[in-house]
């Protein structure tokens, strides 16, 4: 699967589906709703609903990453609000991989990631300058976040936070630091 667009429709259409298995009543937003892909609510209390922006990515691989795009790196405005980064694998029969994670933290780790990056001290200097816009995260930071499907059942502000405990530390490092508008800024939680 080549085609971006494919690839998006595919992931988007595996989330759908695994979400009704899970008694979700999930249904595709039209393009241009810049949030969200996906809204669902629960097929048993119909007051339960969830956002999904989906990422999908092919290939199943440690280098598997997802560009992360401005809009996405903006925090929640509600608590509803869900991130569900899909890896397509190169062999359709085989299962995708998702990873189901709160907008929060998507916007807390994708500054992480890139910063680290842009400000490693131990890169070549001169040859880091993209801006966190051009982030990409891969499937390694998401790792905690693999098949947490039951996550969506309560508010994504409550939900555990499994990002590596290296992120943590890159976070309190001035170097790294969180996003200027980010939640978290007040107080950092613990993982």
């Amino acid at each position: 699967m080549v085609d971006t667009k494919m690839t998006k429709s595919a992931g988007e259409h595996w989330v759908c589906s695994v979400l009704s298995r899970l008694n979700w009543g999930a249904a595709l937003t039209r393009d241009g709703l810049e949030r969200t892909d996906i809204l669902a609510v629960r097929a048993d209390d119909s007051r339960t609903m969830i956002e999904v922006q989906v990422k999908s990515a092919n290939g199943v691989t440690p280098k598997t990453s997802w560009p992360v795009t401005p809009k996405a790196q903006l925090p929640a405005q509600t608590s509803r609000e869900w991130f569900v980064f899909v890896a397509l694998p190169q062999e359709p029969h085989e299962r995708p991989r998702s990873f189901i994670i709160p907008r929060n933290v998507v916007a807390a780790a994708t500054w992480i990631v890139h910063q680290d990056w842009l400000t490693d001290p131990d890169a070549v200097q001169g040859k880091r300058n993209v801006g966190v816009d051009r982030a990409r995260v891969s499937m390694w930071t998401w790792a905690g976040y693999e098949d947490q499907w039951g996550l969506l059942e309560e508010s994504a502000y409550d939900a555990p936070i499994l990002l590596p405990p290296k992120l943590r530390e890159l976070a309190l490092d001035p170097r790294v630091g969180l996003p200027p508008d980010h939640p978290w800024n007040d107080s950092l939680p613990f993982w």
